[in-house]
């Protein structure tokens, strides 16, 4: 966690940047709404929103985080006045609130802003029975949530929008075979049993505080597309929260709600939770469990017993996703890793295609974007792999293949980025040896991704005729060694790839 945390690279800065611009935003929102007057459930509620609008929405250009943030209160409203009624029938609104959190799993199919907009509807229905919202607090809360966002927004869009700046971020198009949808209708099923499970136990443990249990069941899903996945998410959960909890009884504990010094840790639990969440989820709850202390003393209702109670819901909550992941529609590691994995060989094979074409003189063909694709789907791989190369996974034989593939694909994203800077030299000229280099990558991809096939070990002979007369132009010599070393590379991977088949590199 360490390691992570402090040794983790930090490119642009951006989430340093990220990070401070979200205590900005957040605290903007905090100070508008208790300067207008509102109460403290309010002013937390409003604090909220500004914390979910600027950690969820994550549309890849402003324009559409713009437009995602303004529809965040045509779903929130309506759920936070739908729980604030149910607050007197409980059995109501126990249903509503698992038809809640399915229906924001679900919404993740619509991608970016699917996925906003469906935590946002579920925090909103969390929120009401964290604070137990009653129909007469509506209209301060409406007006609170509205205010934040505005507050929030200025400072994103506003004061420091660094995103203008920089190029849209590539975003990976899902293989069919664990597609988007397939999943989130999957997830929608289990986060429904999961929810149920940890509302039942949960009440059973505290009729007040259950949805702890609810909210842990739910959040364990989020980022999340096998069963290995989810339980690994779920164990840094709990782990979090321990060490959260600790940090409560050590920090907030001994402020008995005292406003200026909570009110500079709660700065701090937003720092944390921003600018660790990329590489850390352990970490990120570390600072949220914290915060939820320090927001817990300034109600006045933080003690020893209220702390362990978390942490029996977080459990109770990790138990029910666990279960849910593994009997109920489950998505296996081995499915997603190799799906993932392909994805990756054919991004490779994508980009020194459109490397050769580059370099034959299309200006129209350039292979940069398709790099930053690589990178972010080979990014999924690692996640779809983290269970596997786990300190705590026993299957050692499986760890060190899946350590390898991890290797290999870091290679692979490593010759594909050399590839494109040397394609992108304005002095590139064609070299007909690149067309029998990229037909060997491609041969090696079919390979992986056709075992059964048995391409060819040496191109064309026209290609090698030409490729002997061609004069050896030295950025065709650069592109040459990338070409080699990816060919290697793919050749590697067909081992911890294409293993026996009754062991295959996960299965769990």
């Amino acid at each position: 966690m360490l390691k992570r945390m402090f040794v983790v690279p930090d490119p642009g800065r951006l989430r340093l940047r990220s990070a401070t611009r979200s205590v900005l935003g957040v605290g903007l929102a905090v100070a508008v709404c208790g300067l207008t007057g509102h109460t403290l459930p309010a002013v937390i509620t409003g604090g909220l929103a500004a914390l979910l609008a600027l950690f969820t929405v994550t549309d890849t250009t402003v324009r559409a985080q713009a437009v995602s943030t303004a529809l965040l209160p045509a779903v929130g409203f309506p759920v936070l006045a739908l729980a604030a009624g149910l607050h007197d029938t409980p059995v109501l609104r126990d249903v509503a609130f698992l038809a809640v959190a399915g229906l924001g799993v679900y919404a993740r199919r619509w991608g970016p802003r699917g996925h906003a907009l469906g935590v946002f509807a579920f925090m909103m229905f969390f929120v009401a029975q964290f604070l137990h919202t009653v129909p007469g607090q509506l209209p301060g809360l409406f007006t609170a949530v509205a205010l934040a966002l505005v507050a929030s927004s200025g400072v994103r869009f506003g004061l420091w929008c660094y995103e203008r700046r920089l190029p849209p971020p590539a975003a990976p198009v899902l293989p069919g075979g664990t597609g988007l949808a397939r999943i989130t209708t999957r997830q929608a099923v289990q986060v429904a049993v999961a929810g149920a499970f940890a509302l039942v136990v949960g009440q059973v443990l505290s009729e007040g505080r259950w949805y702890w249990a609810v909210g842990a069941a739910w959040w364990i899903f989020v980022n999340t597309a096998s069963r290995g996945e989810t339980l690994l998410r779920g164990f840094r959960r709990v782990l979090g929260t321990v060490v959260g909890i600790v940090a409560g009884l050590l920090l907030a504990l001994p402020l008995h709600g005292a406003l200026a010094p909570t009110a500079a840790l709660v700065a701090v639990c937003v720092f944390a939770i921003f600018y660790t969440a990329p590489v850390s989820y352990s970490w990120m709850m570390l600072a949220v469990t914290l915060m939820v202390s320090l927001l817990y003393g300034l109600l006045g209702a933080l003690e020893p017993s209220l702390l362990a109670l978390r942490l029996a819901e977080t459990g109770v909550g990790a138990l029910g996703a666990a279960l849910a992941v593994a009997f109920v529609l489950p998505v296996t590691t081995h499915s997603a890793t190799h799906a993932w994995i392909e994805r990756a060989v054919h991004s490779v094979h994508g980009c020194t295609t459109a490397a050769a074409r580059r370099l034959a003189g299309d200006p129209d063909a350039d292979p940069a974007p398709l790099a930053a694709q690589l990178e972010v789907v080979i990014g999924r791989a690692r996640l779809s792999l983290a269970p596997l190369v786990h300190p705590l996974n026993p299957l050692r034989a499986r760890k060190a293949r899946a350590r390898q593939v991890l290797a290999l694909l870091d290679d692979c994203a490593r010759e594909v980025r050399g590839l494109a800077s040397v394609a992108a030299d304005p002095q590139a000229s064609h070299d007909a040896r690149l067309a029998a280099a990229c037909w060997r990558v491609e041969a090696a991809v079919e390979a992986l991704v056709s075992p059964g096939g048995r391409p060819d070990d040496a191109p064309a002979p026209g290609a090698q005729a030409a490729a002997a007369e061609h004069h050896h132009h030295p950025t065709a010599e650069a592109a040459l060694r990338h070409l080699h070393g990816l060919e290697r590379v793919l050749t590697e991977l067909a081992t911890p790839l294409h293993s026996a088949p009754d062991a295959p590199l996960v299965r769990s």
